[in-house]
């Protein structure tokens, strides 16, 4: 797959759970995010193109709110080095202004640094839940 990214990955330290708006059952963890896209880890596989409202828990660190709704369509997916668990690009569609301070937020708190994923990368699964 042609990395086709416009925005530095960034991963994330801590697993933030990622739940189907609508159901409000969890379909996965956050691995990283960018206002322009979302990445999880799910016991699910997502087709792509999926229109997918995603609910994000947010600590205090991050927003004055305990959770985010994104609108998001689902890129492309493929199973994680895990078994039985998926890795899911999404595009984010329509991101409010304030959320885009979240997301940045967010990176600044729980990403690694970039000089550490140079050097090796951290895969998904070597990664806490956030709780």
């Amino acid at each position: 797959m042609q990395d086709k990214r416009k925005l530095k990955r960034r991963y994330l330290l801590y697993y933030m759970r990622i739940y189907e708006g609508v159901s409000r059952q969890q379909i996965g963890n956050l691995v990283d995010i960018t206002p322009k896209g979302i990445m999880i880890v799910g016991d699910h596989p997502i087709p792509e193109g999926q229109i997918a409202h995603l609910r994000m828990e947010l600590t205090n660190e991050v927003a004055d709110k305990p959770f985010m709704e994104i609108s998001a369509i689902s890129k492309w997916c493929e199973p994680d080095v895990t078994p039985d668990r998926y890795n899911t690009g999404f595009e984010i569609q329509n991101l409010a202004p304030e959320d885009v301070e979240i997301i940045q937020r967010i990176n600044e708190g729980f990403g690694f640094r970039d000089n550490i994923l140079e050097k090796r990368p951290v895969h998904p699964s070597e990664r806490k839940e956030f709780q």
